[in-house]
């Protein structure tokens, strides 16, 4: 097993929950009048029958407890049968989103070999749940069925070169406002004796826009580029916008505290415009929060 599989599966892992989604719900009708696992067990057979490759299904109770045998490819594994699955990624999000979803590859029990699972919750007339439907398939198999097609592999390569063209240039340009930075410290001639703030704070602003701009590619290049992406935190466009936004805060930031010194030694009546931008950094960073936030929350959903 490849890196590669594991990159092809997360490109292509909602095609393949659409795929088992679609099978759950043509086979398993669900909110319906007397439920039991002698309706339900022939039908999760059948989805077993019409996939080749299938490692095994099984059926779960509302608790998370194994309710009848695993049947795997070539066998009925009947010891299962009275586990506890409770602690399973396949029983607990299943329950927790209310709808069909596919794991993380594992380890296979059965084949030792990575496999995801598919799980399906049924519920009965009233809204309450009563068993969660299993199936078990080998990654591999996963990949292909969420197996782009030609159209979407030349998309998907066009963004990826894109994104490295634009990262590389934002590097280029954080480097050239980085020696600019630097450059600044011998053109004002910036030495313990002789110091001045606002020629600190020109060339702070132009080294902390260094900085957040080689941030900002270094995050395309890591989540667009290298496929980096990580879990249960923010990710994607919006780690980008994240560090974008906060990086725009900082620089903002310094540039009103700069002009907050400078009004105050030469023009005092003008404070109230670095109070104007110090108020918009405020609302930025209240903002930013707010986003955090909900970015967060729907993650976790």
């Amino acid at each position: 097993m490849h890196l590669s599989d594991i990159q092809n599966f997360s490109e292509g892992r909602t095609k393949a929950r659409a795929y088992f989604c679609y099978l759950f719900s043509k086979n398993i009708q669900n909110r319906l009048p007397s439920l039991s696992v002698e309706m339900i067990m022939p039908r999760l057979l059948k989805i077993k029958a019409d996939l080749e490759h299938c490692e095994g299904v099984y059926l779960l109770d509302s608790r998370g407890v194994q309710i009848s045998p695993t049947f795997a490819a070539a066998k009925q594994i009947d010891e299962d049968a009275g586990k506890i699955r409770a602690d399973r990624a396949y029983y607990y999000r299943a329950v927790r989103e209310g709808r069909c979803t596919i794991t993380d590859p594992y380890p296979s029990l059965i084949t030792g070999e990575l496999t995801v699972t598919a799980s399906q919750p049924i519920y009965d007339e009233h809204g309450e749940l009563k068993y969660v439907a299993c199936l078990d398939m080998p990654l591999n198999e996963v990949i292909k069925i969420s197996r782009s097609t030609v159209l979407d592999k030349f998309f998907i390569n066009l963004f990826k070169y894109s994104y490295a063209i634009f990262a590389f240039a934002l590097i280029a340009v954080a480097i050239l406002l980085f020696f600019k930075g630097v450059q600044s410290f011998f053109v004002y001639e910036i030495t313990p004796d002789h110091f001045e703030i606002k020629d600190v704070f020109e060339a702070t602003i132009l080294l902390t826009l260094s900085l957040a701009i080689f941030d900002l590619a270094k995050t395309l290049i890591e989540e667009e580029i290298l496929g980096r992406n990580k879990e249960h935190s923010i990710s994607g466009p919006h780690k980008t916008m994240v560090r974008f936004l906060g990086s725009i805060i900082i620089a903002l930031s310094i540039e009103a505290l700069m002009l907050v010194f400078k009004f105050a030694i030469t023009d005092p009546e003008k404070l109230v415009y670095a109070m104007y931008i110090v108020a918009g950094v405020s609302m930025l960073l209240i903002t930013l929060a707010v986003y955090i936030k909900f970015t967060k929350l729907k993650i976790e959903e």
